[in-house]
């Protein structure tokens, strides 16, 4: 794990090399998905058995062994044990909770002329999620993709989760059932995304793909948008530290292998102004590696995309913060909230010492679906928001729209635009032709 130091001269090209990832660029990668995606428009159900045969060694002969019934997914949930059940419910409760007061509400308002204005807000139709699988499963992300759709009144939820080599994840089924999804599909990659944008003989086509995936994942869903709404083009997991050097240094370096045990190109940052914290984190690192069972997956992490970095005070690390603009962003500082309006990017914030990533990945409430890769600059967690669209409303009274086509004649004509003032024109009470 590297480290940085703010005071060196060669720290600003450092940081950018840390921070630079972009996974959706490389053309042989693009060419590939564009046939997958290519073929599965074309070929559609019979595209899917292919690939899934090839990238996930299952073979099916029909589409009907790539289903999960709502009767399956029923089951995987009552057959649980008890405290896999009981977390499920408790974590599905709290984000529930959470997402009920993100619903946008329709509104209108009356001007004196009696002119109406609006917007009118409605849920989409129906939505894909894509959960991925392979080197874990994540009934978590189920719940956090699922959830805020039916708080927003989406009335049909399609999944995609691969299933490799067969191997089915009862744990996440349950969260499907316990979350509303309507149907489940075991494909998964840029196929999965095809399916769900284009539609087949058995996958339905959605107006939005959201959820997490690998490389073919986000660059699928590049491509098919337009075509459908995605949520983000999601990039590693990411977490990153501020420190006051009070906080154990167990729990510190727990939380950054909590982000590099997701994926050898998950980050994990810790800044802190007391160099001495910072060995002693490094120390800590080193001899909790080995305990982890995901150990390779997260030395891989740490050594290529980690870092331990010295600022010199306080207001440099706000600006660092906002520099990375990290999808978690822990403050393990006394007096968090005192910092906030001062962090302008970030997905999440995590404050106290009391209060890990770990936490708001689970149960804690708000969505663990964030933007990554520096893009909380500009978007969001995935929210209820997101599964409703917003409709403008104008009913014009006779005596607004007469006052309203003056102004709109005008500026129509000052573009060129004869029709529009003349349709506007046609509204003018006591107009001279």
């Amino acid at each position: 794990m590297r480290r940085l130091d703010t005071k060196a001269e060669s720290f600003a090209s450092e940081l950018d090399a840390l921070l630079a990832w972009e996974a959706v660029s490389d053309g042989r990668l693009q060419s590939a998905v564009d046939a997958i995606v290519q073929e599965v428009r074309h070929n559609g159900d019979d595209a899917l058995l292919d690939y899934t045969a090839r990238f996930d060694r299952l073979q099916v002969s029909a589409m009907s062994g790539l289903t999960m019934t709502p009767g399956q997914l029923q089951a995987a949930y009552e057959n649980l044990p008890e405290s896999e059940r009981h977390a499920l419910n408790v974590a599905a409760e709290r984000i529930r909770r959470y997402h009920e007061h993100q619903k946008a509400v329709s509104w209108e308002y009356t001007e004196a002329d009696g002119t109406r204005l609006g917007q009118q807000v409605t849920p989409l139709d129906r939505v894909g999620i894509y959960v991925p699988g392979g080197k874990a499963s994540y009934p978590s992300s189920v719940l956090m993709n699922a959830i805020p759709a039916r708080v927003a009144g989406v009335t049909e939820i399609i999944m995609c989760v691969p299933t490799p080599g067969g191997e089915t994840n009862m744990l996440v089924m349950a969260a499907a059932w316990l979350a509303g999804v309507s149907r489940v599909f075991t494909i998964g990659g840029a196929q999965a995304v095809a399916a769900l944008a284009y539609g087949t003989e058995s996958v339905p086509r959605v107006d939005k793909i959201v959820g997490p995936g690998n490389s073919y994942v986000a660059t699928a869903k590049r491509q098919v948008f337009g075509q459908v709404g995605i949520d983000m083009i999601a990039g590693p997991s990411e977490i990153l530290v501020y420190c006051d050097g009070k906080t154990s240094p167990d729990w510190i370096a727990m939380d950054l292998f909590s982000q590099a045990e997701h994926d050898e190109m998950a980050q994990s940052i810790l800044i802190s102004e007391d160099g001495a914290f910072l060995d002693a984190v490094e120390e800590a690192l080193s001899r909790l590696l080995p305990t982890l069972d995901r150990e390779a997956i997260a030395r891989t992490s740490l050594s290529g995309r980690g870092a331990l970095i010295r600022v010199q005070n306080r207001d440099e690390a706000l600006a660092l913060i906002n520099r990375i603009a990290p999808e978690h962003l822990e403050l393990s500082v006394e007096a968090p909230e005192e910092l906030l309006p001062s962090i302008r990017h970030a997905g999440a914030i995590f404050m106290g010492r009391f209060t890990p990533e770990a936490l708001g990945d689970y149960c804690a409430g708000p969505n663990h679906v964030l933007p990554t890769s520096g893009t909380a600059r500009f978007s969001s967690p995935l929210g209820v928001y997101d599964f409703q669209k917003r409709s403008s409303l104008i009913y014009c009274s006779a005596a607004g729209a007469s006052e309203l086509a003056k102004v709109a004649s005008v500026l129509a004509r000052g573009e060129g635009l004869t029709a529009h003032a003349r349709s506007a024109e046609y509204r003018i009470l006591d107009r001279e032709d």
